[in-house]
C-alpha cells in the first residue's frame, strides 16, 4: 500500500477544506495533503451562476444522499444532495451569502463554543470578505478578503421590485445590506459571484494556492477512515480508483467532508456511538455518543403564482430569450445567467413578540417545477414563487453508518418538526407569506394561484401542507457539534475531537446550532477560525 507523510492532513477540498489548504501552506515549512472525493470544478455549469439548476441533480458532482421517511414530512423521504467536487457544496449551491444573525452565535456560546460570540466571528468576516454594497445609487466595497459578495440590486428583475413593493405595502422592513448585524426586512441577495463567474471557495482559496510546492491535492479520492494510533490520529486510509492508498501525520488531520461524510469517517474509524459501531461491524475505538447525532437543516415550502407581468419565464422558456441571454453573458457577464435563481428574500419576525427575526423568506421571479430528482422544468407561462423556512428550527435528527463500507450510504434520520417550537414556526411563516399576499401590490400582481393556494389555507392547513411538500433547503448542520463536554458534543471550542490527539473537524458539521439563513458564510467563517487555531496550537 502505498504510503507519503505529511504535517497536515485534510480530509475534503469543500468549503471549509479549501480555506484551510490555503492557509496551512502559506507558510513554507508546512507540508499539506488535501484529499477531495469528487473532481474538477472547472465545468461550465459549476461557473455560470444560472447553472445551479443543473448541478444540484448531476451525479458526476454530487453526492445523491435521501432521508430515511420521516414522520414528520408525513413518511416522506427527501433529497440531500452535496458537493463532490472542488469546492464542495459551495461549487453547487445557489450562492446566496449570509453571515447568520448575531443572536445565533451568543447561542454557539452559550452551548459551550466559547469564543465564538458574535462581535469574535464579525470580525472573522470582515477579515474573508471582499463585499459590494449598492446604495443610493453608488456602490461601495468593504473590505479586501479573497471572498467576493456582489451586490445585484442594480440587475434585479421588475418582478423583483414588486416584492419590494409589496413587502412595504405590508408595513415591513426593506434593508439594503442583509448582512448587516441589524438586518430585519427584504432585500436583494447577495450572492458569491465575480465578474458574472460563481466564485466559491475553491477560487478564492485553494486554485490560488495550488502553484505552492507544499500543497499537494488527490483528486477522486474517498477516504476509507483514519489511521489511528490508539487516540491518536496518525493518517487516513483512501481509494484512488482500484488503489488502496495511506498517508501519515506528522501534526494533524483535519476533516472537513461536511455535515453528512464527516460523521460517517469518524465512525468507520471507531469514534463514534458504541451501539452504531457494533451494528456497523466497527471495533470501537472511542465511544462518543454525539457523533452524527445533533443534526440540523432547514426546511422550505413553496407557493407558486401565475403572473400579470413578464417574469424570468419569458425570458427563459423561448429558445429566442435563452439565445439572447446567452449572448449578452458572453459579451459582458452580466443579466439573468450571471444572477442565479433566488433574487431577493430576507429575514422577517413572526409575531412582534419574538425577540429576532426568525423567518427567512425567497421571493424568486420565476416559476417553475420540481419532483425533488429530476432538473428543475421552467413553466411555459409568466410566473413567479415564494417561499419561507423557520430559521432556527430545533428538531435534532441522525446520520448513522450501518456498514464500515465508505461506499455505503449513511442512514439520514431527520428527524423534521418533531417539537411544537417548529410546528408553531411553520405556521407563523405560513402567516407571514398570507400577509404579503393581502397586500395590494401582490393582488394586481398575481393573476392566479397554483394550488394548493395558501391564501385559503387556516393554520392547521397551512402546516398540514407543509408536512406533506416542505423539502430541505441543503443546509445539514451540528452532527460533530462543539459544545462543553461528550454528553453534549463531539469537539471542544477549538474543535478538537473529544478525548482523540491530533484530530480536528471544521465544517458545518461543527456548528453548536444552525444558523439563520444560507450556511456556506459561516461555515468559510468557520474554517478561517479554525485555521487559526491550528496555526497557533503548532
Amino acid at each position: 500500500m502505498a504510503s507519503e507523510e505529511f504535517d497536515y492532513i485534510i480530509v475534503g477540498a469543500g468549503s471549509a477544506g479549501c480555506v484551510l489548504a490555503n492557509r496551512l501552506s502559506e507558510d513554507s515549512r508546512n507540508s499539506v495533503l488535501l484529499v477531495e472525493a469528487g473532481g474538477t470544478d472547472r465545468k461550465l455549469r459549476i461557473k455560470v451562476p444560472i447553472g445551479y439548476g443543473f448541478t444540484f441533480t448531476d451525479p458526476t458532482v454530487t453526492w445523491q444522499f435521501h432521508t430515511d421517511s420521516d414522520p414528520g414530512l408525513n413518511g416522506r423521504s427527501d433529497y440531500w444532495p452535496r458537493g463532490r467536487a472542488l469546492g464542495g457544496s459551495g461549487a453547487i449551491n445557489a450562492l446566496v451569502y449570509l453571515r447568520g444573525l448575531p443572536h445565533d452565535f451568543g447561542d454557539w456560546t452559550n452551548n459551550g463554543a466559547s469564543g465564538w460570540d458574535w462581535q469574535t466571528v464579525r470580525s472573522i468576516y470582515d477579515r474573508i470578505e471582499s463585499r459590494e454594497r449598492r446604495l443610493n445609487g453608488g456602490c461601495e466595497m468593504l473590505g479586501n478578503g479573497p471572498v467576493r459578495v456582489s451586490d445585484f440590486t442594480d440587475q434585479a428583475h421588475p418582478l423583483t421590485r414588486r416584492f419590494l413593493e409589496a413587502a412595504k405595502d405590508a408595513g415591513w422592513p426593506v434593508t439594503g445590506d442583509l448582512n448587516d448585524e441589524a438586518a430585519e426586512g427584504l432585500g436583494i441577495l447577495p450572492k458569491t459571484v465575480k465578474n458574472g463567474w460563481r466564485w466559491s471557495c475553491a477560487d478564492a482559496f485553494l486554485h490560488p494556492a495550488l502553484h505552492r510546492g507544499n500543497l499537494k491535492l488527490v483528486k477522486n479520492a474517498v477516504v476509507d477512515r483514519l489511521s489511528l494510533d490508539g487516540r491518536r490520529a496518525c493518517g487516513i486510509r483512501y481509494h484512488l480508483g482500484n488503489q488502496s492508498m495511506q498517508a501519515s501525520a506528522r501534526r494533524e488531520v483535519i476533516v472537513c467532508a461536511g455535515a453528512v461524510n464527516t460523521p460517517g469517517i469518524l465512525q468507520r474509524s471507531g469514534i463514534g456511538p458504541s451501539q452504531v459501531l457494533a451494528v456497523a461491524g466497527v471495533s470501537v475505538i472511542h465511544d462518543l455518543p454525539q457523533v452524527g447525532c445533533g443534526l440540523q437543516d432547514h426546511l422550505s415550502v413553496t407557493y407558486s403564482y401565475r403572473s400579470t407581468e413578464p417574469s424570468v419565464n419569458d425570458q427563459l422558456s423561448p429558445l429566442s430569450g435563452r439565445i439572447r441571454n446567452g449572448l449578452q453573458y458572453l459579451m459582458n457577464r452580466r443579466g439573468l445567467l450571471s444572477i442565479g435563481p433566488n433574487q431577493c428574500g430576507g429575514f422577517m419576525r413572526s409575531s412582534k413578540d419574538v425577540s429576532h427575526p426568525d423567518i427567512q423568506i425567497y421571493c424568486n421571479p420565476a416559476n417553475y417545477t420540481y419532483d425533488g430528482a429530476s432538473t428543475p422544468k421552467m413553466a411555459p407561462y409568466s410566473g413567479f414563487i415564494l417561499s419561507f423556512q423557520p430559521c432556527r428550527p430545533t428538531s435534532r435528527g441522525t446520520i448513522h453508518i450501518t456498514s464500515d463500507n465508505a461506499q455505503s450510504a449513511p442512514v439520514i434520520k431527520a428527524n423534521s418538526l418533531s417539537t411544537e417550537e417548529d410546528r408553531d414556526g411553520v405556521i407563523g411563516g405560513a402567516r407571514l407569506i398570507r400577509e404579503m399576499l393581502a397586500t395590494p401590490t401582490m393582488h394586481r400582481l398575481i393573476a392566479a394561484s397554483e394550488q394548493p393556494d395558501l391564501a385559503r389555507m387556516d393554520d392547521a392547513d397551512a402546516l398540514e401542507d407543509f408536512k406533506e411538500r416542505a423539502a430541505t433547503v441543503f443546509h445539514p448542520t451540528c452532527t460533530c457539534r462543539m459544545g462543553s463536554s461528550v454528553d453534549n458534543s463531539v469537539l471542544d471550542a477549538r474543535l478538537r475531537v473529544h478525548g482523540m490527539q491530533n484530530l480536528r473537524v471544521v465544517d458545518a458539521s461543527a456548528f453548536p446550532n444552525i444558523t439563520s439563513g444560507n450556511t456556506n458564510a459561516p461555515t468559510i467563517m468557520l474554517a478561517q477560525k479554525g485555521a487559526d487555531m491550528v496555526l497557533e496550537d503548532a
